[in-house]
């Protein structure tokens, strides 16, 4: 259950401001940069957040979903299967977002990739290191004789 709170509250965020770097990045916004049109990315930021997580929530747990499932395949490890989420998650933002602008070519295909992977891998590696410590926990007292 921790697993979906990781990413209802993470991966939302996480992209929603990566989705905002890369469509600033797309249309030239960077060229010339001083503090305040930094600041200004995160007044944009933080004023459009109701609807980075209004959009955001269901694909996340879409993907915690898949993540939840692919923990219970044994043969998988912790690495591979963030591995298998992220391409997963970097296709479906490709698919969805790649289409937008008027440019095509590796850096909009590589940026908006990006929008899906880096927090879909982030959340899965941050619900396996509390997965990870449950596990050795549960170890433990199973070993001292307490849980069968």
């Amino acid at each position: 259950m921790k697993r979906y709170a990781i990413f209802s509250v993470v991966a939302p965020f996480l992209g929603g401001f990566l989705l905002l770097i890369a469509t600033t990045v797309m249309s030239g916004y960077w060229t010339e940069t001083n503090i305040g049109e930094v600041e200004k990315i995160f007044v944009v930021l933080f004023s459009t957040l109701l609807y980075t997580y209004l959009f955001g929530i269901l694909p996340a747990l879409a993907f915690a979903a898949i993540d939840d499932i692919i923990c219970h395949i044994r043969r998988i490890n912790p690495t591979l299967r963030m591995l298998i989420v992220g391409a997963l998650a970097f296709a479906a933002a490709e698919v969805v977002y790649g289409g937008r602008g008027n440019e095509r070519g590796a850096l909009q295909f590589v940026l908006y990739g990006l929008v899906g992977l880096v927090p879909t891998m982030l959340c899965s590696w941050l619900s396996q290191e509390r997965e990870t410590a449950a596990a050795v926990k549960q170890f433990r007292r199973h070993r001292e004789g307490g849980d069968p």
